[in-house]
């Protein structure tokens, strides 16, 4: 997510919609983190490798 999403001003002018974003955020206050496991094997690419890996030349 970029920066300068998370820094925006919202306003929220339905009171309904405003009660399920207070909601989601509280949810979401008290969810933990779950850990994924990657299911293949990670490579970083750089320069050419790049255009060679999407097939372009």
């Amino acid at each position: 997510m970029a920066t300068k999403s998370i820094l925006k001003d919202i306003h929220i002018k339905d009171k309904r919609l405003a009660h399920t974003f207070v909601e989601a955020l509280s949810q979401a206050e008290h969810s933990k983190y779950k850990p994924a496991e990657l299911s293949r094997e990670c490579t970083e690419i750089t320069g050419d490798k790049i255009k060679e890996f999407f097939g372009k030349k």
